[in-house]
């Protein structure tokens, strides 16, 4: 990639959709670039996740692949994908706060709610009715031990509203969808269009941390009641207190002009402490595990250990948020044609990756290598190949252009 430099920043264009940067179409102003970057690098993390779950069974994904890892293996997925967890969601949730203050304060309710319905809520059902079916009745049937006619199947997957629990890696945007909702409502209630405040001051250590605590705090209080494991329409509310305090972040960031001043200090130094600390803390929880042979513990309920866990996220979320975004913003705030592709493809990517992943997984379920290798290649293979569909196939298809 040429490196180009980048000092200035840029405001939301008219076009937009949910995983690339909108420029202002009067702006001359640059991209934030940086931002296009961290998120195809989500996207990848994204795919990534789904293919450490099939060979991990840690967690809930369409195919496992038996049998199931031995203890070292198992901790080595675990604590990859504790990592991810911990950040790459909520990460994406702020960003899409960032941009929608500007995108109401040019549009206004109707027409705001009107593009995020089309931007979000069609590739959503796209899934539930199209994706999902092609997935459990044409990839996985003899894996889910279906022998009824696809038709009498489909037929009750609709009326019995199962479709509607069947989003997929699609939760994200109906969530989002949910939040921009009442995002929208918040700002036709209180009628004062906000202000932005572009040299507010910026937020310090010790408010880092209280909100590290409180971020905590309402995650351990959610799992006593919604532990990991379970979900409802398939939203694993056990996350959502993260995902709802950092979509809010994300509005501040925009009217405050952060994510452009935070300093690289600032933001280096929590990245490293949840390299160093966090990885620290984190092998002290798998250590209490290990002595009681469960993770059940850490998984909700009145337990120190579920208390653990969901403050260790916390932490390490915010850690590593701060760190991508100085980290990108100073160094990686430039695209060239390969990284502008991936940009511009990740949101069909994210949408069209299950059934791609799932075929490239069952194709490899003969290979004989260890389960690590595998899920390199699995997700290597799986990411090249769904770019590649999605900028040759999908994206020029005229039904989907709108929405990818």
């Amino acid at each position: 990639m040429p490196r180009r430099a980048k000092t200035c920043y840029s405001e939301p264009m008219i076009q937009e959709s949910p995983f690339t940067t909108p420029v202002s179409a009067q702006s001359t102003r640059p991209r934030l670039e940086f931002i296009d970057n961290l998120r195809w690098l989500m996207i990848l993390l994204v795919i990534s996740q789904h293919a450490a779950v099939t060979y991990s069974h840690l967690g809930s994904w369409y195919f496992m692949e038996d049998p199931k890892p031995g203890l070292g293996t198992t901790v080595f997925f675990a604590t990859y994908q504790a990592y991810l967890q911990a950040f790459f969601m909520g990460f994406l949730f702020l960003i899409a706060g960032y941009f929608v203050p500007p995108s109401f304060d040019r549009k206004g309710f109707s027409t705001f709610l009107r593009d995020r319905a089309i931007r979000l809520g069609f590739p959503s059902l796209l899934y539930m009715l199209v994706i999902h079916p092609l997935i459990v009745y044409g990839l996985l049937k003899d894996n889910y031990g279906i022998t009824a006619p696809f038709t009498t199947s489909y037929s009750r997957y609709i009326t019995s509203l199962n479709f509607l629990g069947s989003s997929g890696p699609m939760w994200f945007t109906v969530a989002l969808l949910v939040f921009c909702l009442v995002y929208g409502i918040v700002r036709v209630t209180r009628r004062k269009v906000p202000q932005n405040q572009a040299d507010a001051a910026l937020p310090t250590h010790i408010q880092v941390i209280a909100f590290a605590a409180l971020m905590g705090l309402c995650t351990f209080l959610v799992r006593t009641v919604q532990p990991q494991g379970t979900n409802i329409l398939n939203m694993q509310l056990c996350y959502f207190s993260q995902y709802i305090m950092l979509f809010v972040v994300g509005i501040m960031a925009r009217r405050r002009n952060w994510l452009q001043r935070i300093t690289h200090s600032f933001g280096m130094r929590w990245f490293i402490l949840a390299l160093t600390v966090g990885t620290l803390l984190w092998f002290g929880i798998v250590a209490s595990a290990a002595v009681k042979h469960s993770t059940a513990e850490l998984d909700g309920g009145w337990t120190w250990q579920s208390a653990a866990l969901s403050f260790w996220e916390s932490f390490f979320c915010l850690g590593i948020c701060l760190g991508l975004i100085v980290l990108f913003r100073d160094h990686y705030n430039y695209q060239g044609h390969f990284t502008k592709w991936l940009s511009d493809n990740c949101f069909s990517v994210y949408l069209f990756h299950p059934p791609i992943l799932i075929a490239v997984t069952l194709l490899l379920h003969n290979l004989i290598a260890p389960k690590p290798v595998k899920f390199l290649g699995a997700t290597t293979l799986a990411a090249a190949i769904t770019w590649l569909a999605s900028s040759l196939i999908f994206r020029r298809i005229p039904l989907l252009k709108r929405i990818l």
